[in-house]
């Protein structure tokens, strides 16, 4: 037994293995096409590209484990169904349940690590990759000066050169505007030729400038007496450099991004979902307590003043015996009260609405933890019987099928998650359903293939069909359509 129990474990090992890194791959790609505008044109060294696409794949680890178990399991078992080794096996008195044991507890423990890596290292993974795509958001487009082109790449500078020789460094007619002081083209450098060259360090870039004139209209605006207000003159070289450090990726402290939703172990989340939901029911109290004090408030000062101790039972008879000076304070005291009631409530309003959206991410965040874990050992108990039933091995129609299974659980757990966030059912009904929609098909096609039931036969389904044709009650049906035909 032992022996037979190795043979299926390797049989199954080397798709799971092939089908992982092809389903992380093809996930991966899917990633990069949403970010791609984002990476495009900054210039990013290959380490870096390295590094995000590390991370990023780190994070999906957990969406490819369910769909490389579902392919694998079904190749498996076509394949051993194609070969006839189920039947050879079924034969020797091994059962489609004892095949399926020593795979059910390989695919336990791959559940198990699925859940260990989503717990631990996807939160790690996710701030190191929010953290790395922050910066390179946020770095500016690789350094591109072009002929004829108005450059505002540095800050408060704009740059314009006429025409770049074929070196890249040497270039005529440059006009350089020097907006540092926020108060228009005041402040202009022009030359007729000059050179462009990065330093050593590349932390700058340095212009040197020949035969040209430097302009100044507010050179000395401080000096309200001054006979000067524009400066002009003449140069036969000047030196201008620009710092490159804002071109290049700047390390944002990874603690900024430890705070979300995606970068919490389990329980760091039940307790931010513990302090939520402390947080919302003070709120709600509070809003009722100042409902409340707001009532007794102006109760209080209705009864506690000496003009109005004629008041009687009849509201109207009351506010018309006032004078009208008096009946106005009343008015405008309630009007008043009212407006601060609603402001302070429409206040506790949308903070109690702005907190429970994030109580709603962490309880998504939560589940899904469980439930992509448990969708491991749920596809397998697809994949198996329904390759031991289909028997076609091979990738063609296990892959059509591993899609349309992974589809379907897809969308419904994206519904599951849309509805939850609606506040429309609980969160963990919306996350679990697509796991309690799984579950029965587990467990039909389980007993199908342990009862040798032929639900995916054709050949079953024809001699069903033959057989209702044959049927007494067709015949008789057949026999009064031709009579009638007859008459």
């Amino acid at each position: 037994m032992k022996i037979i129990y190795r043979y299926l474990i390797k049989n199954f090992l080397g798709p799971f293995v092939l089908t992982f890194f092809v389903a992380l791959f093809i996930l991966l790609m899917q990633y990069l096409w949403k970010w791609v505008d984002e990476l495009v044109g900054k210039g990013l060294e290959i380490y870096l590209i390295l590094e995000l696409l590390f991370y990023a794949s780190a994070t999906l680890v957990s969406m490819a484990l369910p769909l490389a178990v579902l392919l694998s399991s079904l190749m498996t078992f076509g394949n051993l169904g194609e070969r006839y080794e189920i039947v050879a096996l079924k034969s020797a008195g091994i059962s489609i349940g004892k095949m399926m044991f020593p795979l059910a507890c390989l695919v336990f423990l791959i559940s198990c690590f699925a859940f260990w890596y989503s717990n631990y290292v996807i939160p790690e993974a996710n701030v190191k990759l929010k953290t790395l795509l922050y910066d390179i958001r946020e770095q500016k487009p690789t350094l591109s000066i072009e002929e004829g082109v108005f450059y505002t790449g540095f800050d408060d500078y704009t740059i314009r050169v006429g025409k770049k020789h074929g070196d890249n460094e040497t270039i005529e007619d440059v006009l350089i505007y020097d907006h540092s002081r926020h108060q228009g083209n005041t402040n202009m450098t022009y030359a007729k030729r000059g050179t462009m060259k990065m330093t050593y360090d590349k932390h700058y870039i340095l212009f040197t400038l020949y035969d040209g004139f430097y302009w100044d209209e507010n050179s000395n605006q401080d000096n309200g007496n001054s006979r000067f207000p524009l400066t002009r003159a003449r140069f036969k070289e000047q030196y201008k450099r620009f710092d490159l450090s804002s071109f290049q990726i700047q390390k944002t402290d990874e603690s900024f991004f430890k705070s979300t939703q995606q970068s919490m172990p389990v329980h760091e989340l039940a307790q931010q979902i513990d302090t939520m939901k402390r947080e919302i029911n003070g709120l709600s109290e509070t809003a009722v307590h100042s409902f409340m004090n707001n009532l007794y408030f102006f109760n209080a000062m209705i009864k506690n003043d000496s003009t109005f101790d004629r008041f009687e039972a009849d509201t109207n008879y009351c506010m018309d015996s006032l004078p009208l000076d008096q009946r106005k304070q009343i008015y405008d005291f309630a009007s008043q009260s009212t407006g601060s009631y609603m402001n302070s409530v429409s206040f506790a309003y949308q903070d109690v609405k702005f907190r429970n959206m994030s109580l709603w991410g962490y309880q998504i965040e939560l589940h899904r933890k469980f439930t992509l874990s448990l969708a491991c050992f749920l596809f397998f108990f697809i994949g198996a019987p329904l390759g031991s039933i289909i028997r076609k091995g091979g990738i063609g129609v296990p892959l059509v099928i591993t899609v349309f299974f992974f589809t379907f659980y897809f969308v419904i757990s994206i519904i599951g998650e849309k509805v939850s966030k609606g506040s429309v059912i609980p969160v963990a009904w919306g996350m679990w359903f697509s796991s309690l929609i799984l579950l029965p098909m587990c467990i039909f096609l389980t007993y199908k293939a342990t009862v040798d039931s032929a639900v995916f036969s054709t050949e079953a389904y024809a001699k069903f069909i033959k057989k209702i044709k044959n049927s007494k009650l067709f015949n008789r049906n057949k026999k009064n359509e031709n009579s009638s035909v007859v008459s």
